[in-house]
């Protein structure tokens, strides 16, 4: 984000200070949004959310839907939910990468960010916000403070489904520092204006994502129907041999 972003001097960041960092009437305002605004989408969306909860039934063993413990604002526990994307494990919690488990709809959930859809009802009961800072399991938390400077300090807002560091690419198996370095230059500059900005982006990235992995598929299928016409009609000489 370029109104986001810090000047320099000597290599290090200056950051801009607000009078008042969160002032109460901005945070209601935030507050206000993030209610309404997800509430709105698990409205519009429940169809969509149906769908997907039937497919992954449909398609392997388990829940639809898992809930897995985070961390959220000032270290507070909370429960988020997600559609189940890999197969069940006792061990999910533990585990940074487990791509050997994803479904094959998981993967496309995965790919088109609809696995995340679930933890708008997080949003709606005051566990999280739109925007902030992605939320960490406890066993990674508690790692990452001891070996990442200032990595507790993204704690001081509601975590969110988006935020600064997402819209910047760091999200999935990147890396720590940068994202703790975007989280606490977003608390630090914090306005109800840059989420919105940060809102518009993450939309526009998923709207983008989404017309790549379509585009994919039908690649996809297109090689799939190339490969079989081959197979086809070299079967003739390898039946001859």
């Amino acid at each position: 984000l370029d109104s986001m972003s810090p000047d320099r001097a000597r290599g290090y960041p200056l950051v801009r200070l607000q009078r008042a960092a969160h002032p109460q009437l901005s945070r209601l305002m935030k507050r206000v949004f993030d209610f309404w605004v997800a509430l709105m989408l698990l409205i519009v969306l429940a169809p969509l959310l149906a769908t997907i909860a039937a497919l992954v039934k449909l398609t392997s063993p388990g829940p639809a839907l898992f809930g897995q413990e985070r961390i959220a604002e000032w270290g507070r526990p909370i429960v988020i939910y997600k559609f189940r994307s890999m197969r069940a494990s006792a061990t999910s919690d533990y585990e940074w990468t487990a791509d050997e488990r994803i479904t094959l709809i998981g993967y496309w959930l995965r790919r088109l960010n609809l696995d995340e859809l679930p933890q708008l009802y997080s949003v709606l009961r005051g566990d999280m916000s739109l925007v902030g800072p992605r939320p960490e399991r406890p066993a990674f938390v508690a790692h990452f403070n001891e070996t990442i400077r200032h990595y507790d300090e993204r704690h001081r807002m509601p975590v969110g489904l988006t935020g600064l560091a997402q819209i910047q690419g760091f999200r999935g198996n990147t890396s720590i520092a940068e994202r703790v370095k975007y989280d606490n230059l977003y608390i630090d500059q914090w306005s109800f204006g840059a989420d919105l900005l940060i809102l518009s982006r993450t939309a526009w990235a998923i709207i983008r994502q989404t017309a790549y992995a379509q585009r994919a598929l039908e690649l996809e299928i297109a090689l799939d129907g190339l490969q079989a016409g081959l197979s086809r009609k070299s079967r003739p000489y390898q039946d001859a041999a």
